[in-house]
Formats: structure tokens, C-alpha cells, sequence
């Protein structure tokens, strides 16, 4: 007996990675073995030199086959032995080990948007619907696009076993959102890639794609985020520590920083509209959706809790982003006792 193994992989496409996989069967027991590709396909490697490996770092059910198959998330290597300069995962794990005391969790919400026929899904084959307005958390065929692909996501991370914890319709038509969390630094983004996977593959029964740009549709429309929620143990515990983290972020240079980690077209997306921020400036606030970092009102209440970092897009590795987000909160609190 054997079993179908999904090969899962994130390419060397810039300015936004894209995803890959192949199937590789094995017997029924069978551990997963590293396998190889060729990256002068996927941009990762010339073509004289092609060969990279893929090292099986995560496995869950495969919902779609069924059965005892399997989707496994691969890092990518050099035949060397050392990671892929591409490989966002393997300089992550270093940070995420460095503060592991602290207890980082993140909460990452997936915006994302369905094209069919070079439009968002829902959209007219000539003009444009009525402004957002309706849309957002809507119901009615005239307000939601995409719901059947949107439930059978859902079910599908579900029975994958992935840390999904929501799903909403967004601001314009054809936008959706899921969430991925709470989980730690390395599980949040694991899992996040793989829904992405099954998101696009489920979509392809539907002759739909879903996209991750950060601005989708040009004009009086909100962007595509991954507001990401972030706390450590200090933070949950108290105020003085959700300050501390808030302050960290708008250090000289950080802001820089984070920026060019937070996904491509940021400029696009982060104006100081539509419930952003503009992407030169920092700011925080309480119960704010156009500041930076938001304070939710519950936490200033509790005196405890967490922040929500508005600013990366949909379009982010968030191995980049969970890095840079421990790193900095995590190296602040450390300095100031808070931990």
C-alpha cells in the first residue's frame, strides 16, 4: 500500500514568492525523505547549477485526497547543505529560539481577493459595483462572491488539523479574510503557508484564483492586509509591557525596517486611508484602525492583552514577519525587565 505525499514549497519569485508542489508516493509508513527540484524553473538556482533540496519541515492530512495522504511544507536548500538565501523559514528559527522564554503568539488575519476573468469576483464585466459599504461581513447574493470556495476552505484547514480560527467576508466584493492562530512564531506562518496552498488549490475546482496583491483593485477601495496580532507573556500579563512593544516598533530605524519586511506595494496600500496608517509614519493608539499598531479597547480596559500591527500586507512571508516582530518587541521588553 502506499500513500500520495504534496511536496509544498515557497519559490524564489520576486517581488512576492509564489507557491509549488509535486506529489511524491511512498509506502505506507514510509518517513518522509528530503526530495529534490529544479530551481532554475522557480528562480532559485541557474540552470547549470539547477538542483535544490526540500527538506519536509511540517505534515498534516491532506484534506483534499483524503485518506493517509499528506501535504508536507518543505524549507529549501542548496545541495550544500545550508539554506536557500530564499529560505525566509531558517532565519526565523534562530529569533524565534533566542526569545523563546518570552512566549510570543500571534493571531494573522489573511485578507485575499478572488479574480475570474481579469476582475475581482463579483465585480461587472464593465464599470463597478456599488462602493464598499455593504460587503464587509455581508450576506445576499448581491453583496458576497465566493462564499461556496470561502466554506470549503474553512473545512478543509479544519480537517488538515491547522490552527484556523475565523473566517469573514471584507470590504469589497470578491475580498475575504481568514485567520490563522493563536500559535508561536514558527507555527503561525507553517500554517498560514499551507492554507494559502489549499486556498489556491481548492479555487482552481472553481476556475477562480485568489490573490494576495496589496491593492487589488485600484481607486476608492481598501487594500489587502494580514493585520497580525502580537504578544508575548509580559503583555498578557500587563500594561506596561503592551507600551513598552508599542514604543519598540517606532524606534529610529525599526520603522524602516519592519516596512521593507511587510509585504510588496506597501506604498500603494499604507496612504493614511481606508483604515491605514501612511507607511513613513508611526503611530499607535487605542481602539485606532488608522494608526500603525491599534490597542484593542478590551486590552486598555483589561490592562493586559496584546497589539494588532495593521501594516503588513497580504502579500507578506510571514516568516519575515513574525521574525521582525519578535526581534524587536522581544529585545525591548528583555532590556526593560518585562519579560
Amino acid at each position: 500500500m502506499t500513500y500520495k505525499a504534496e511536496y509544498i514549497w515557497i519559490d524564489g519569485t520576486e517581488p512576492s514568492a509564489r507557491l509549488r508542489s509535486k506529489t511524491k508516493i511512498l509506502a505506507d509508513g514510509a518517513e518522509l525523505p528530503e526530495w529534490g527540484f529544479d530551481g532554475s524553473s522557480t528562480n532559485q538556482a541557474p540552470g547549470d547549477n539547477s538542483d535544490c533540496v526540500l527538506k519536509p519541515v511540517f505534515s498534516c492530512p491532506d484534506p483534499i485526497r483524503g485518506g493517509d495522504h499528506k501535504l508536507v511544507l518543505c524549507e529549501v536548500y542548496l545541495v550544500d547543505g545550508t539554506p536557500h538565501p530564499t529560505n525566509n523559514r531558517a532565519k526565523l528559527l534562530p529569533i524565534a529560539e533566542r526569545y523563546a522564554e518570552q512566549d510570543s503568539w500571534f493571531g494573522i488575519e489573511q485578507e485575499y481577493t478572488f479574480f475570474q476573468e481579469g476582475r475581482p469576483l463579483g465585480f461587472p464585466a464593465v464599470g463597478f459595483p456599488a462602493p464598499q459599504g455593504p460587503y464587509y461581513c455581508g450576506v445576499g447574493a448581491d453583496e458576497v462572491f465566493g462564499r461556496e470556495i470561502v466554506e470549503k476552505h474553512l473545512d478543509a484547514c479544519i480537517e488538515a488539523g491547522l490552527k484556523i480560527s475565523g473566517i469573514n467576508a471584507e470590504v469589497m466584493p470578491g475580498q475575504w479574510e481568514f485567520q490563522i492562530g493563536p500559535a508561536g512564531p514558527v507555527d503561525v506562518a507553517d500554517h498560514l503557508w499551507v492554507a494559502r496552498w489549499l486556498l489556491y488549490r481548492i479555487a482552481e475546482e472553481y476556475d477562480v484564483a485568489a490573490t494576495l496583491d496589496a491593492k487589488p483593485a485600484k481607486g476608492d477601495w481598501n487594500g489587502a492586509g494580514a493585520h497580525t496580532n502580537f504578544s508575548t507573556r509580559a503583555m498578557r500579563e500587563g500594561y506596561d509591557a503592551i507600551i513598552t512593544a508599542c514604543e519598540s516598533l517606532g524606534a529610529p530605524g525599526k520603522v524602516e525596517e519592519h516596512i521593507a519586511g511587510y509585504g510588496d506595494g506597501i506604498e500603494e496600500r499604507l496612504t493614511g486611508d481606508h483604515e491605514t496608517a501612511p507607511h513613513d509614519v508611526y503611530s499607535y493608539g487605542v481602539s485606532d484602525r488608522g494608526a500603525s499598531v491599534r490597542i484593542p479597547w478590551q486590552v486598555e480596559v483589561d490592562k493586559r492583552g496584546y497589539i494588532e500591527d495593521r501594516r503588513p500586507n497580504a502579500n507578506i512571508d510571514p516568516y519575515n514577519v513574525t521574525r521582525l516582530l519578535v526581534n524587536t518587541c522581544c529585545t525591548a521588553l528583555e532590556k526593560a525587565g518585562q519579560v
